[in-house]
């Protein structure tokens, strides 16, 4: 209607420009809406559920142990009506299945489907890839990657019926090499590549796919911190066998242990990462890709991405 009025006003050039920017910048209107985020123990995770809550959003927010969760609790005293907490491992088949029927009972009054899938369940495996036991490393996988492409399949047919989206967040890890880190970064590649399948298979379907991926100090299931650092690296080190113990040293493994620490320094800004998973969820037109991250994160991803390793390396690799 208000391009119309303009379009009698102005013409040529000027509306097309104008016309142009119009679409590029509408929004959705969040009331009778349901969007599901996964991941909700995560601090950036629980504000980015507060804040849809508040903006008027029918929230389903996952926690994966909902049980003895005082977020969860927190949630549901502190937010409206409209808040709903929800048991959701994403390892788990089960769960994974009664979430969508429960989502698919409880949705707004009129809303023919589920608007929005925003995935941001993670767990971070740290330390060089040999040092990784099995188990953790299957972790890792499951609940990063599979986990987060089969809930995808299970909610399709919800978010379809609304021609809603489907938000991914992931890390500048995806696309910058980071040794100690290296199961992260795969996983966050991973699930970057699935976005951009999705993103042409959906198309037809009017479902829009994009990804945020934020700096690395924001994804996880909880900010590093000193002592949770050195308890997983003592449970590694003593995973090891003894040829791997000489081969590496002890001295080796800490190091590259104690490389890590500067993350557990940083008092990460939500802002950024929760503006852009806010702006995936409500444009009209999202972006396929938001990279809410430091100057400095620009700026190594544009040297790994476009200049020789030999740049890269001199650079970086201390």
């Amino acid at each position: 209607h208000i391009l119309r009025i303009i379009r009698k006003t102005f013409s040529g050039d000027i509306f097309l420009n104008f016309s142009f920017y119009f679409v590029l910048f509408l929004k959705v209107s969040a009331s009778g809406k349901g969007v599901l985020v996964t991941g909700c123990e995560s601090p950036l995770v629980w504000h980015l559920a507060r804040h849809l809550d508040e903006m008027g959003f029918t929230v389903f927010a996952g926690f994966t142990h909902l049980a003895d969760s005082e977020e969860a609790a927190i949630l549901k005293e502190e937010c409206s009506g409209r808040m709903k907490v929800l048991q959701l491992d994403v390892t788990s088949e089960t769960q994974m299945l009664e979430a969508s029927l429960h989502i698919s009972e409880n949705l707004p009054d009129g809303a023919r489907g589920l608007w929005a899938v925003i995935h941001c369940a993670a767990w971070v495996a740290l330390g060089e890839f040999e040092w990784i036991p099995f188990n953790v490393l299957r972790k890792a996988i499951d609940i990063n990657l599979l986990g987060t492409a089969r809930l995808t399949q299970i909610m399709l047919p919800l978010v379809r019926r609304a021609n809603g989206r489907l938000v991914f967040l992931s890390s500048a890890l995806a696309r910058i090499p980071s040794p100690v880190r290296g199961i992260q970064s795969a996983t966050q590649a991973g699930i970057e590549g699935l976005a951009i399948c999705l993103r042409e298979e959906l198309r037809p379907r009017g479902v829009d796919v994009s990804v945020v991926a934020a700096g690395e100090y924001v994804t996880g299931t909880s900010w590093l911190n000193d002592k949770l650092l050195m308890e997983q690296a003592s449970q590694m080190w003593a995973r090891l066998s003894d040829e791997q113990r000489k081969v590496y040293g002890k001295e080796y493994f800490e190091n590259a242990i104690r490389s890590l620490e500067k993350y557990t320094k940083v008092s990460a800004d939500f802002t950024p990462a929760i503006r852009s998973l806010v702006d995936a969820t409500i444009r009209t037109f999202p972006l396929p890709r938001y990279t809410p991250v430091t100057r400095a994160e620009k700026i190594q991803t544009l040297i790994a991405q476009h200049l020789p390793k030999s740049v890269y390396d001199t650079i970086y690799r201390k």
